[in-house]
């Protein structure tokens, strides 16, 4: 039986939800919803399928529904989604507040419906092949900064960038819980915060170090995690993996394998698999609240001291 899909908000990365919903066996794209009549029709034009400006109309169309609008919004259009009996895919972050958040788990739990989170970076090959590797993890440091260009100023950048190694790290130590943060940074350019770094320590000992940063002369991802005599170094740039160890003296490297992938094809496929099968998300709106409410603590720290 084919899963009928819809995908409301089709800019930079909505449109690639489209594409790929377009081109999965077994699922046909219903319809495409968004506030610009330009946008809507454009990409309903190039997959044949129904353009929308108000998500309301294509509720009794869809079985499923990706959600890619500012986070603002997420709340209200996912409760009414929910609540029409449908399966989302909810873009990152997963609401505003904590408190929204929990309306959504909670929802979702009553309805039976699946809330996944699209935080991408889970389902990127790299972190997959490392998410292997890692057994007792003592130390990980993420970078994740990049130049200004101006874009998701409305948000915190542990919102727009930091989330993302918040939900990995919590992810790679088990979902361990928080025993303390401590943060600094500086809104600097956009009157918020572009420049983060946090220190968090994990019940169990384990410590990680995250920087976030949009005012950065050039592009880096990096991700370090060191556990028994050995560092693993992922660099999400040149997607490599260094295994670096002692070696009579020395430092030994070996680089791992790491498949090639389309993180959103990925995330997307295993969505409709959950909602198939009816199991539950590999990042749920559980872990999705569980990162934004560490976000949201970092910023808050760092507004504080400012």
């Amino acid at each position: 039986m084919s899963i009928r899909a819809a995908v409301i908000g089709v800019g930079y990365l909505g449109r690639h939800h489209a594409r790929i919903y377009s081109s999965l066996e077994g699922v046909e794209l219903v319809g495409v919803v968004d506030a610009s009549k330009e946008a809507r029709d454009s990409i309903a034009g190039e997959y044949e399928t129904h353009a929308y400006a108000d998500y309301h109309d294509v509720l009794d169309k869809a079985d499923v529904l990706s959600i890619v609008t500012p986070t603002v919004t997420h709340c209200d259009i996912a409760l009414d989604c929910l609540r029409a009996g449908k399966d989302i895919l909810l873009e990152k972050p997963v609401t505003a507040t904590v408190e929204e958040a929990d309306r959504l788990i909670a929802e979702a739990e009553s309805s039976g419906r699946i809330l996944q989170i699209g935080h991408l970076e889970r389902y990127n090959p790299a972190v997959v092949a490392m998410g292997k590797m890692v057994s007792s993890p003592f130390l990980i440091e993420a970078e994740r900064v990049s130049p200004f260009l101006g874009r998701a100023t409305d948000v915190d950048t542990t919102l727009d960038l930091m989330i993302h190694d918040i939900d990995i790290v919590t992810s790679l130590l088990g979902g361990a819980d928080i025993a303390g943060i401590r943060a600094s940074g500086s809104l600097f350019v956009s009157g918020n915060v572009d420049i983060a770094k946090a220190w968090l320590e994990f019940e169990g000992g384990a410590v990680a170090i995250l920087t976030a940063s949009r005012v950065a002369n050039d592009k880096m991802r990096l991700l370090r995690v060191y556990q028994g005599s050995e560092c693993l170094e992922l660099d999400y740039q040149a997607m490599k993996i260094l295994r670096k160890y002692p070696e009579g003296g020395m430092m030994g490297v070996e680089e791992m394998p790491i498949g090639n992938k389309e993180p959103l094809r990925e995330e997307i496929g295993d969505f409709i698999a959950c909602v198939r099968e009816r199991r539950r998300p590999m990042v749920s709106a559980v872990e999705g609240r569980n990162a934004l409410d560490i976000a949201l603590r970092i910023s808050d720290m760092i507004r504080k001291a400012v």
